[in-house]
């Protein structure tokens, strides 16, 4: 199966929740691992959470055309290999990739006809604003930060196959569950 699963929303949204019980449901779909320059926070380990390649690394993989995306995101690339995404695909399963909207549009471009774009939607921006202040882990500025990407995100939604609004985690997750089903056979 040639399947790119991407799954796209504003942070707060509860889009790695999703994709977590995505794994933990389909053993199939398998998680894309991104590259990037950024050092390793805590506990990371090369190959499991990133690859993280050099600054001098990542550019020479830009150079010859061997990520199906990227970006440079407050002075450090992130990007998807396109090893990563031909190895799931000769092994017949679908990958399952987390990333931002910008990230989204690249990969429907390099791969259009094997790309499910699904963008997870808050029920509003002051609900969204709510979920991001009762993690008590973020400083106003983050958080003003994370609202003004959301917005623009958000404008963004219709580029995307299907919208799901998380309202209720689990009315979501089995909205995105019967569509994937339904729309992709999986």
């Amino acid at each position: 199966m040639r399947k790119l699963i991407v799954i796209s929303a504003p942070s707060g949204a509860g889009k790695t929740t999703i994709c977590a019980r995505l794994l933990r449901d389909y053993p199939q779909i398998r998680l894309s691992i991104s590259s990037t320059t950024r050092a390793p926070r805590g506990t990371e380990q090369n190959g499991k959470e990133y690859f993280f390649l050099s600054i001098p690394e990542f550019e020479k993989q830009i150079q010859r055309d061997r990520f199906a995306e990227w970006a440079k995101v407050h002075g450090n690339y992130y990007g998807t290999s396109r090893d990563v995404v031909e190895e799931a695909f000769q092994k017949s399963h679908p990958l399952l990739l987390d990333i931002d909207v910008q990230g989204s549009a690249s990969l429907r471009k390099a791969y259009p006809d094997e790309t499910a774009l699904i963008f997870i939607a808050p029920p509003s921006l002051e609900a969204l604003e709510q979920r991001l202040r009762s993690r008590g882990t973020d400083s106003e500025e983050t958080i003003a930060r994370r609202m003004s990407g959301a917005r623009a995100e958000m404008a963004r939604q219709n580029e995307f196959d299907k919208i799901i609004v998380n309202d209720d985690l689990d009315r979501a997750y089995n909205e995105l569950k019967r569509w994937l089903k339904e729309e992709h056979e999986i």
